[in-house]
C-alpha cells in the first residue's frame, strides 16, 4: 500500500507534531507501507529530499513563517509546483493530513479530490488558535470555520490523538472520529543519557522542566508567574529550564530576566531535550485548551519526572490526580503544589515510577500502528 503523507513540519525541525508523525511513518514502514511525504523545507539547510527509516521518502517544498511554526508554501516560486506535480505522477492508495490550521492540509483536500483518493485526516488539536495578539487569534478562528471546517468535512475518515481532539472535532464533524493515542518510541528514548552537564552545573538544586512551543496556549507564562512568587528560600533550591521557541519566546525572556532560577535555554535538537528531562525531577505542564495530547508531557512522565499538570492537551488522559502525577484544577494552583511537590522527595519518586509504569502500558507504538491497519483496510 503506497500512502502520500501532507505534514506540516517534519524532522530535523523539532516539536512534538515531528516526532509523531516521523515515528509514525517508522512503524508504519515495517509493516510494509510505501511512504512519501510532502513537507516545507524547514530548517532550510535540509535536504530537499531524502529517504528515513524503511522505505519513507521525503520531499521538501520551499516555504515561509509568516508568523513563527506557521509555514507558508512558496506558491510563487516554480520550485513548488515542480515538486507538487511530481505527486500527480505516482499512484497512492491514501492521502494523509495533520492539523486543519496547517496549509499542508488543504494541499491533501486538493490532491485527494483531483486525484479521487481516500483521504484521512489526524488532528492534533483540541481548541481554536490562541496566538500573542487578538487580531492573529481571530483570524485564526475565521480560518478554523471556513478551511478548517471543508477539511474536517471533506476528509473521507477524521482521526483525533485524544479525546479532547475528538470533543473539538465534533464541533465541525459528526461522524465517528476514533481516537488513536500516538505511542513513544522508547526504545530510542532508553538510548539517550542523562544530560550530567546540566545536572553537575546545577547540583544540589531540584530541576523544574518545560519543553515545548512557546505559544500563548502552551500557559508557560503561568508557569513563570508561579516561580517568582514563590519565596526566595525556596528559589535558592531550584531551577526552571524552559526549552523551546515560539512566537512568544522574547514575552517570556522579559518575564523571567531578573530571576535567576529561570533559564531559557531556546530551541534544542530533540535528543539534548530528552537528555535533560532525564535529568530533571519535576516537569511544569500549565497548558491552556488548544493542544491534543503534549508529547513532551508523555516523555517527562517516562523519563522519570514527577509531572504538575493543568488537564489540558491530554493531561487528563494520562494523569490520575495524585497517583502518577499531580492535575491542577487551574493554573492558580501552581505555587501551593509546586511548593509542597519540591519538600516532597518521597512524594516525587513515586509520582516518577507510577508515570513511568503509564507510558509503557498505554503507548506502545505496535498497538497504535494497528489501529490504523485496521482503519486502512476498511477505509480502501
Amino acid at each position: 500500500m503506497k500512502l502520500l503523507i501532507f505534514s506540516p513540519y517534519y524532522p530535523p525541525h523539532t516539536g512534538g507534531l515531528e516526532s509523531h508523525a516521523d515515528e509514525f511513518n517508522k512503524y508504519l514502514s515495517q509493516e510494509g507501507m510505501e511512504i512519501t511525504v510532502f513537507t516545507p523545507r524547514f530548517p532550510h539547510d535540509a535536504p530537499e529530499k531524502e529517504t528515513r527509516h524503511t522505505n519513507v521518502k521525503i520531499i521538501r517544498f520551499p516555504a515561509i513563517e509568516i508568523i513563527t511554526n506557521y509555514p507558508v508554501p512558496k506558491f510563487w516560486t516554480a520550485r513548488f509546483w515542480q515538486l507538487f506535480s511530481l505527486l500527480f505522477k505516482e499512484d497512492f492508495d491514501i492521502v494523509i493530513s495533520r492539523t486543519r490550521f496547517f496549509l499542508t492540509s488543504l494541499l491533501a483536500l486538493i490532491y485527494a479530490k483531483t486525484k479521487r483518493k481516500k483521504w484521512i485526516h489526524i488532528e492534533h488539536g483540541s481548541d481554536f488558535v490562541r496566538l500573542s495578539s487578538n487580531c492573529k487569534t481571530l483570524i485564526a478562528k475565521i480560518y478554523d470555520y471556513t478551511f478548517g471546517c471543508l477539511v474536517f468535512n471533506l476528509s473521507d475518515q477524521n482521526i483525533s490523538i485524544s479525546k479532547a481532539v475528538q470533543k473539538f472535532v465534533h464541533k465541525f464533524d459528526e461522524r465517528e472520529s476514533p481516537v488513536i493515542y500516538r505511542g513513544l518510541d522508547i526504545k530510542e528514548i532508553d538510548k539517550i543519557q542523562p544530560n550530567l552537564e546540566i545536572r553537575e552545573k546545577f547540583k544540589n538544586k531540584i530541576i523544574i522542566s518545560f519543553v515545548g512551543r512557546l505559544y500563548k496556549w502552551k500557559g508557560v507564562e503561568n508557569s513563570i508567574e508561579a516561580i517568582k512568587s514563590l519565596p526566595q528560600e525556596i528559589k535558592n533550591k531550584i531551577v526552571f529550564l524552559i526549552i523551546g521557541d515560539g512566537e512568544d519566546f522574547s514575552k517570556l525572556q522579559k518575564m523571567s530576566k531578573d530571576e535567576g532560577c529561570i533559564h531559557m535555554l531556546g530551541n534544542l535538537p530533540r535528543e539534548k531535550a530528552i537528555a535533560i528531562l532525564k535529568s530533571a525531577d519535576i516537569y511544569l505542564h500549565s497548558a491552556q485548551p488548544g493542544g491534543g495530547l503534549s508529547t513532551s508531557l508523555l516523555e517527562a512522565m517516562y523519563c522519570g519526572c514527577a509531572v504538575i499538570a493543568t488537564p489540558n492537551e491530554g493531561a487528563d488522559e494520562v494523569i490520575e490526580n495524585n497517583t502518577n502525577g499531580i492535575l491542577l484544577k487551574n493554573s492558580n494552583e501552581i505555587t501551593e503544589i509546586l511548593t509542597n511537590c519540591i519538600g516532597d522527595e518521597p512524594k516525587r519518586k513515586v509520582f516518577s515510577e507510577k508515570a513511568k509504569q503509564t507510558i509503557r502500558l498505554n503507548f506502545a507504538w505496535n498497538n497504535s500502528i494497528q489501529k490504523y491497519l485496521g482503519i486502512f483496510k476498511l477505509i480502501k
